[in-house]
Parts: structure tokens; C-alpha cells; sequence
């Protein structure tokens, strides 16, 4: 018989739909009543909203004992270790938070003139500096709201720089470590992609990326470290290549977690690099809040960035347009504002040193996660690593126990699976990025519960199969669960 893990301690209440919920009449707020209701000139019928359909009647206890609930079902930074792979979900510091909802920052509109938000250019205008003294770029944006984004905007940054020396080119080159994004990011700008081939040592080799160059390539689109957790050790001979052809070398910053205050791309060799603010400098992303993702440049392609600038003055800070070379805005207004609040008070509070100390801890975790696991997952490249590391289901396939199978597993015994079956070119992919926010303590406690469900795979595989059994719903149907979005039985048919 099938022996479930031992559960979890936690209690677990059963959380309907606030829809289910819903009763006839029950209401938690009172409308206070209408000031114009005397007055002959009120607001216009036409002007005013008709009465609300759809929405449950509930009464405020039960409104906000449902959305208590559900914050508690949720796993994030706040809970415990959040390994993703190639995503850097680190430890928010709660000074980011509180600096960011200052009234001076929390309040202001972008409506209000320069000379009414000089607090707000001045710290824009510092942090694009700080970005780009830890890149080593000249020049960098805060527009873009995400790190997809940036690179959307980066690439848009290269097509331009093309287009004014006249050379139209029609593809770049991508890795076949690279992020999801990027060849998405190239097609929306109208360049073709040609994938280039990892060497069995996981990395780009120059004379591989030789034999792909030519006068067609508009850039070389690499992730260094890249998303084997792997450093490109021959970056700045590959540079040389795509330089001496034409072509522009694009960073993807998404793994800045693995350099940040201890080496710069820019002096690598590359042009363009996007930096994910939500990873690299401790906001808040995914379901915590809106990313950013601002766009450092080299001299050359300074000209252009994105509008409006900030631009300080004798007479203060000031936004400017007058850039006759820029690609125009990518974002209204001037990007997600609080964001940036919060990665210059990161960036204020480490300083360049604990900025170094920030990634050597990365580096230094990773690679602590890398050797406990040796002799317990096939590690495929089982050398230094730089901020993550991939481990592959590969000594559990005669148990029929997958990657998949693992994850599950770690939700019961109270940790937030790593990357699975990324990247594409390791089959069974397990990508651990512990972050540096860990202590050894957890790390070691992460690993002993990937022991502990590699001997379950041993002796009673079924379990895992049917994993997990802690949670408030068990194996899901995850291919059926994006195509049928109907929530519950008793929903069928209802509007």
C-alpha cells in the first residue's frame, strides 16, 4: 500500500468560490446617500452607473476572511525558499517597501510638472547612473516594464542603430541555452532567428559562433551566465567575432544575479543589456507586483534610447524629447515608477560592496547545492557553476519517476519546486537557483528533502506519482487545466 509523506503542520480550511458563497441580500458596506438627490442640476442620468450585476452578495467577514484565506494558500519569497531557476526569486527587503510608499513617491501623478516631482527625476536619473556603473554601459532607460520588455526595446534599440548606417540586416543569432523570450523579442522586431549550437562543456564556442556570423546577422542574443548556470568563458573572443562582422552583441540580463559589483558586461564586449529589476535588485514580480526592465547601451547606441530622458540641468532635473535618433516612448509615462524606488533603495543599502557580497553568496550557494546533491542527481555538468545549477531526472528513470514526479514531491515536504525541464536542451532539466538569501541551513534542509524523494522513487514510486497529498487539491490534469477553464461542475452552464 502506498505510504504518504508525513503532512505538514498546518491548518487547512476548505475555501469555496466567493461566488458559492453568495447569498441573496447579504452586503458588507453601506452607499451613503446620493449628496445631489435634492439638488435640481444633479449629475445627468446618462452620467450615472445602472444597477451592478453578477457580483456575489456577501458579507464583509466573509469577504475578507475568503481573500485571508487564499493569500494563505499561496507559496511566495515571504514563505520559503523559492529555487526557480533562471528566474532569481530572492528575498524582498521590507526598506524597499517602505521607502517606496513615502507619500513623495507614492503620490505624486505624472501629469505634474518637472519642477513638481524634482525628487522623483533626481532618484530616475541617479539609478539609470548606479545601472550603468554596475553594467559597464553608458547609457541606460527605465521605460520598459518588464524584462521581456527590455528586450523587446533592446533589439529595437540595434534595429535602429542599423537602419541609420543603412545596413539592413535580417537575423540574430540565439543560443540554444537561451530565455524563452528572446527569439520572441526578435520576431516582434522583424528579424529572423538562427539558433546556434551549445558545445558539451554547456557554453558557446567563438569558433562556432564564427562559422554562423556573417554580414546578415544583426546581433549575437546571449545570456551570460547562461541559463545552464554556466559562464561563457570565451564571451569576449565570441564579441570579437560578432564585432568584426557588423553585428551587435545583446546581453540578456535575466542572470545579472551571478555579476552584479564583480563583473561588468560592458566590458565583455556587449552593446546592448536588459536588466530585470525584479530579479536582480529585489522587487517584487510575479503575482507581488509589476516588473521593470530598463536597458543599458553602449556610446554608440546612446542616441537612441527611449523618450522622454532625464536630463539634469543648471536649473534642475528636466524631461526631454529633443532626440532625433530615439525609437520613441515603450512605455507611457516613465515606466513602473515604484519599482525603481524600490531597486535604488536596494542598491542604496548595499552599496558596491554588498552588492559584490550578494553575488559571491549567490555563486557560493549554488554551487554548495550542486555538491551536496553529487552522488544523489545526475548533475550533467558537474563543475563550478555560477548562480544556479541543473540537475535531470536521469537515475530515476527506471523507477518511471519524473522531474515532474520530484517537484511534486517537494510541495509535500514544504518547498517550492525548482525549475522543471528547462532548459530545453537537458532532458529532465531540474534548475536550482537557491538566491543568496539562503541560509546554509535551508539549503541543506532542501536537499535532504530531494533525498528523501529520490529513496521514495526507490521503494515506493506510486507515491510520488500521486503526489502531492499536503495540499488543498492533489495531481492536476495541467494540460486539461489550460484548456478547460471551467472552475467547478456546479458552474457548467451558469453565466
Amino acid at each position: 500500500m502506498t505510504q504518504k509523506p508525513k503532512a505538514v503542520r498546518c491548518l487547512k480550511i476548505a475555501e469555496p468560490l466567493l461566488f458559492e458563497k453568495s447569498r441573496k441580500g447579504r452586503s458588507g458596506f453601506v452607499v451613503p446617500a446620493d449628496p445631489f438627490a435634492d439638488v435640481g442640476d444633479g449629475i445627468p442620468a446618462e452620467h450615472l452607473r445602472g444597477e451592478l450585476t453578477g457580483l456575489p452578495d456577501v458579507t464583509e467577514p466573509e469577504a475578507v476572511r475568503h481573500f485571508v484565506r487564499l493569500s494563505q494558500f499561496n507559496f511566495g519569497v515571504d514563505t520559503g525558499l523559492y529555487p526557480l531557476g533562471s528566474c532569481t526569486m530572492k528575498y524582498n527587503p521590507k526598506i524597499n517597501e517602505h521607502v517606496a510608499s513615502l507619500p513623495g513617491f507614492a503620490r505624486i501623478h505624472p501629469y505634474l510638472p518637472d519642477e513638481a516631482v524634482q525628487g522623483a527625476l533626481a532618484l530616475m536619473w541617479e539609478l539609470e547612473r548606479y545601472l550603468g556603473e554596475i553594467s559597464g554601459m553608458a547609457g541606460v532607460t527605465l521605460q520598459p516594464a518588464a524584462g521581456a520588455h527590455g528586450e523587446f526595446a533592446g533589439i529595437r534599440i540595434i534595429r535602429a542603430a542599423l537602419e541609420k548606417r543603412g545596413d539592413r540586416r535580417n537575423k540574430v543569432l540565439i543560443p540554444d541555452t537561451a530565455h524563452g523570450t528572446n527569439p520572441a523579442s526578435c520576431t516582434l522586431n522583424g528579424f529572423s532567428v538562427a539558433e546556434v549550437k551549445s558545445s558539451d562543456r554547456g557554453v558557446l564556442s567563438a569558433e562556432q559562433v564564427a562559422q554562423v556570423m556573417d554580414d546578415d546577422t544583426a546581433a549575437l542574443m546571449v545570456t551570460n551566465p547562461n541559463t545552464l548556470g554556466l559562464f561563457e568563458e570565451e564571451i569576449g573572443k565570441i564579441a570579437q567575432v560578432v564585432h568584426s562582422r557588423g553585428g551587435y552583441m545583446y546581453g540578456d540580463g535575466a542572470n545579472l544575479n551571478a555579476l552584479m559589483g564583480v563583473s561588468r558586461p560592458g566590458d565583455m564586449g556587449f552593446d546592448v543589456i536588459q536588466f530585470n529589476l525584479h530579479k536582480t535588485f529585489s522587487t517584487p514580480h510575479g503575482g507581488g507586483g509589476p516588473g521593470s526592465g530598463p536597458v543599458g547601451v553602449s556610446a554608440e547606441l546612446v542616441p537612441f534610447l527611449p523618450i522622454p530622458r532625464p536630463i539634469k540641468t543648471d536649473q534642475g532635473f528636466r524631461l526631454r524629447t529633443d532626440f532625433p535618433d530615439s525609437i520613441g516612448r515603450v512605455r507611457a509615462f516613465f515606466g513602473n515608477f515604484l519599482v525603481m524606488v524600490k531597486a535604488y533603495t536596494y542598491i542604496r543599502e548595499l552599496g558596491g560592496e554588498g552588492l559584490a557580497q550578494a553575488t559571491r553568496m549567490a555563486v557560493l550557494n549554488a554551487n554548495y547545492v550542486r555538491a551536496l546533491l553529487r552522488g544523489l542527481y545526475d548533475i550533467p555538468f558537474d563543475r563550478i557553476c555560477m548562480h544556479e545549477c541543473v540537475a535531470t531526472d536521469a537515475g530515476l528513470k527506471k523507477q518511471k519517476v519524473s522531474n515532474v514526479d520530484v517537484a511534486k514531491g517537494l510541495i509535500d515536504r514544504g518547498f517550492h519546486p525548482p525549475t522543471v525541464s528547462f532548459p530545453i536542451c537537458v532532458h529532465g532539466a531540474l534548475m536550482i537557483e537557491p538566491t543568496e538569501t539562503e541560509t546554509k541551513e535551508e539549503l541543506e534542509r532542501f536537499v535532504e528533502a530531494l533525498n528523501e524523494i529520490r529513496d521514495v522513487a526507490m521503494t515506493d514510486p506510486d507515491q510520488l506519482h500521486l503526489a502531492p497529498h499536503n495540499t488543498y487539491v492533489s495531481r492536476l490534469d495541467e494540460a486539461k487545466a489550460a484548456r478547460d477553464l471551467i472552475l467547478t461542475a456546479d458552474m457548467v452552464g451558469k453565466e
